[in-house]
């Protein structure tokens, strides 16, 4: 099974497939009775079709999908499932209706419309549904199917992906709706053009993603990680060893990526837009050629190792440390350079303007340094998999890039938090082998390298000295503390269910 991007989402009768053995089956059983009766009691149908797509933990490799570089991902348990009905051509009202099991969300209604722009101003919840909706309109079209006259669809959503928690819970939203959507249509496409599809269609709502989220959502495999390439993406099998769990650990600073995309999330992929041009012209490119062909770092490694190599090296740092200097670079500074005004040099892209509009000045060597040496440790984290080490020697190993890793992303990316901090020198004070931020940043969750025999002891340790004074403070209810720290084991990727 080398690529297993070509074949289509699979269908299955029953969940087993999915959810395995044990109580997680029993757990999903459950789940998938009350969304049945809950749908029924909604819309007085039952649904036609589920879906279901899960988050993911990132193990390696932050804020570089979007620079063009491999990530190394799992999916975990925790999931969203959408159930659908599609409506018939006679029945009366032509809506998109979206409803949610947790009444915090109440009922979405849109036009069964694929051409309708989402107000990005007024955030809904359901925008989510609408991105997979408007790609899979997108996608069918340019694959010459015929998609034939909008129908209404009743929708009924049930997610176990925390949100603002750096699991991805937006991905697995899109990725399950537009599954679902397929489903409902009748039709499926292989794995990796889902995955592509999702990433493309989320943009809709504004942030700018680089892909690895929807790709391990939609091609996860039980019990692997996946290395992701991108351009055009695959994903591969990787086997962690067998003596380590990961447990993830809601830091409960909300990570409000949408909302907070001008300053944070896609401020980042502008610095490494602008410092990807700036290393170009600076290793030979003219600035016209460097404006028009280089779009990530990844556009300029080549240049960045051919000048390492110069100096015996093979690592693109080098040529970061010599041609960006470490004091933040004005908007001035930077069209001296490339003797462009800088919302020329994006396009004028509205979201790219935000940034422009919230940034004072641009972090170049800092972002440039990250993304090198954080893709360079995702190659070191696979082929340490892959050593002939011992498991003990394996396990270290990956526990020190995974901290080397959670250190560039606090110091040269910035995109960690106090809590995320605390938590990180929690983790690593009770016996994580490596612990570290994961997802963008800015809150979330940290994923912690354990040894499988200390699980249970570790996770008490982190509510005692973590979660029991935000407890004390009613920030969480302890009843749910299953819901911020949990151990996870590598689990299975999106599926269409047809009972």
């Amino acid at each position: 099974m080398a690529n297993h991007g070509e074949l289509p989402i699979p269908i299955y009768s029953s969940l087993e497939p999915v959810y395995g053995e044990g109580s997680q089956l029993e757990e999903a059983k459950l789940r998938f009775g009350k969304l049945k009766s809950r749908f029924l009691e909604v819309f007085g149908h039952p649904p036609e079709v589920f879906a279901r797509s899960p988050g993911r933990v990132n193990l390696i490799g932050e804020h570089i999908d979007y620079e063009g570089y491999s990530v190394l991902p799992m999916a975990i348990r925790q999931d969203t499932i959408v159930a659908i009905r599609k409506r018939d051509k006679g029945e009366a009202e032509k809506l998109l209706r979206i409803a949610n099991v947790n009444d915090k969300y109440t009922t979405c209604t849109y036009p069964a419309d694929p051409n309708q722009a989402i107000d990005l101003k007024n955030h809904r919840w359901g925008h989510y549904f609408i991105c997979g909706y408007k790609g899979y309109y997108e996608y069918a079209k340019s694959k010459g199917v015929d998609v034939g006259v909008p129908v209404g669809l009743d929708v009924l959503i049930d997610g176990t992906v925390p949100t603002g928690s750096g699991l991805s819970s937006s991905a697995a939203f899109v990725c399950s709706s537009t599954i679902a959507i397929m489903a409902a249509f009748g039709v499926n496409f292989p794995k990796k053009e889902i995955a592509q599809v999702t990433c493309d269609c989320e943009r809709h709502i504004g942030t700018q993603s680089g892909g690895m989220d929807q790709a391990i959502s939609v091609m996860a495999r039980n019990g692997f990680a996946e290395l992701i390439d991108f351009n055009p993406i695959r994903a591969t099998d990787v086997q962690l060893p067998a003596g380590g769990t990961f447990v993830i650990a809601n830091s409960l600073a909300e990570s409000k990526k949408a909302v907070t995309a001008a300053t944070n999330y896609n401020n980042r992929v502008v610095e490494c837009r602008l410092a990807a041009i700036v290393l170009g012209i600076k290793l030979g490119m003219k600035s016209q050629e460097a404006i028009a062909k280089v779009k990530t770092l990844s556009d300029v490694e080549g240049l960045c190792v051919k000048f390492a190599k110069g100096h015996g090296s093979n690592d693109p740092v080098l040529a970061v440390k010599e041609y960006l200097k470490e004091k933040p670079y004005t908007a001035e500074e930077i069209e001296k350079i490339t003797e462009k005004h800088l919302p020329s040099i994006l396009g004028d892209n509205p979201t790219s303007l935000d940034v422009l509009k919230a940034a004072k000045h641009f972090k170049l060597h800092q972002r440039a340094a990250h993304v090198f040496s954080e893709a360079n440790r995702v190659h070191a984290f696979k082929e340490t998999v892959e050593s002939k080490l011992s498991e003990e020697e394996k396990l270290k190993k990956l526990g020190d890039l995974m901290n080397d890793s959670h250190h560039s992303c606090g110091v040269l990316y910035e995109c960690s938090c106090p809590e995320l901090e605390e938590l990180v020198k929690v983790c690593r004070n009770n016996g994580a082998l490596g612990a570290r931020l994961t997802g963008a940043g800015w809150g979330g969750c940290t994923v912690a390298l354990v040894k499988e025999s200390i699980v249970p002891q570790f996770i008490a340790k982190l509510t005692e000295q973590f979660y029991k004074s935000r407890i004390d403070k009613g920030m969480i209810n302890k009843n749910d503390l299953g819901l911020y720290v949990f151990a996870s084991k590598p689990s299975s990727g999106a599926a269409i269910i047809k009972f």
